[in-house]
């Protein structure tokens, strides 16, 4: 079986990941593959819309195959991972600015890499189990494959509470913080498909339940509204609520230097960034990811060892300085993120 079944049916471009087993985890030839499809379809007039869905239950993509990136990175093979995550923002930017309506049902853990797929397209459509994420932080990675670009615009501070902490939003809370559209419980998806597959874009309405945020609003904007991340970790220590601890709890776990980079990319990128821009901030960090910042260790202490114990750069938060910050967000030069040659 293909790792990802792409093909047409009626007047649907149909894109399938089919890696249950490994959680439908994104790997560069799957990326590939997408990308050349969404290029095909463009100019295909049998194509009216494309559908992007997963098998099994449990996810739609879970984030990107990263073992490999770990054994090409330790093995100093940095420009595999350079090329993979170029090539995959490349697809990112595609599904964004795509010319026709591009359907995403995500059902299950949908993170990271998962989310560059699911959430930049025209209509996402989220479940009951639905569980988003963008939990980079905790593998010394910033969130990226456009996530800066959703954070950023998520109402208040909920884009840095969701950035640094990596919580994970069930349907509700997606739909509210800008991940997706529409709720539609899973029994109907087949119903759904079938009607795209005729080109009957008629997605059905639905209340999505309730989630997080609604409530917890106040106090996100309060608690990460301080500019710089021990400015965040000292007001979550000082507030002394059950949210509030359980965020300095999972930031206390993150790499710090992760963490301040982000922080930085999204002030950087203000409240209303485009695609590209974010992408393109994003990719300077994780072009030099491998060799200068916490990339790998997180990787090694998350998937490979499994110890759960990282030996981050910096010991404490506070230990990041802005000029490392800085240097990893310098501009790339010739080696920059460039989109003009894949315009669609």
């Amino acid at each position: 079986m293909s790792e990802v079944e792409i093909r047409k049916r009626g007047r649907a471009g149909r894109i399938t990941l089919n890696r249950p087993e490994a959680l439908n985890a994104l790997n560069y030839d799957m990326c590939l593959r997408i990308d050349a499809a969404l290029k095909g379809w463009v100019q295909d007039a049998d194509v009216d819309l494309v559908v992007m869905d997963a098998a099994g239950p449990r996810a739609f993509c879970a984030g990107g195959d990263i073992a490999e990136l770990y054994a090409r990175g330790t093995a100093g093979d940095h420009a595999f991972g350079q090329a993979f995550w170029r090539d995959e923002y490349r697809m990112n930017a595609r599904i964004a600015d795509y010319p026709k309506p591009v359907v995403s049902l995500m059902q299950g853990f949908t993170m990271g890499g998962g989310v560059g797929l699911g959430c930049h397209a025209s209509h996402r459509i989220v479940g009951e189990t639905t569980q988003i994420a963008m939990p980079e932080c905790a593998i010394g990675l910033v969130p990226d494959v456009g996530g800066t670009h959703l954070l950023a615009h998520a109402p208040g501070r909920v884009g840095v509470w969701l950035g640094l902490t990596g919580s994970r939003m069930g349907p509700g809370d997606a739909i509210v913080a800008g991940f997706a559209d529409h709720f539609v419980p899973e029994a109907e998806w087949p119903d759904l498909i079938a009607a795209l597959e005729v080109g009957r874009l008629e997605i059905p309405a639905h209340e999505p339940p309730i989630g997080r945020i609604p409530d917890l609003r106040e106090e996100i904007d309060r608690l990460f509204a301080a500019e710089s991340l021990a400015g965040i970790a000292e007001g979550l220590a000082a507030d002394g609520s059950p949210f509030a601890g359980e965020a300095l709890k999972t930031i206390a776990r993150g790499s710090p230097l992760a963490m301040a980079a982000t922080l930085e990319i999204l002030q950087r990128l203000g409240a209303r960034p485009t695609m590209r821009e974010a992408l393109g901030m994003e990719y300077r960090f994780t072009y030099r990811a491998q060799a200068e910042a916490d990339f790998l260790e997180g990787i090694r202490a998350a998937i490979i060892d499994k110890d759960r114990k990282p030996r981050w750069r910096h010991a404490e938060i506070g230990d990041v300085s802005p000029e490392e910050v800085a240097a990893l967000l310098e501009p790339l030069g010739p080696q920059a993120l460039t989109f003009e040659e894949e315009s669609i």
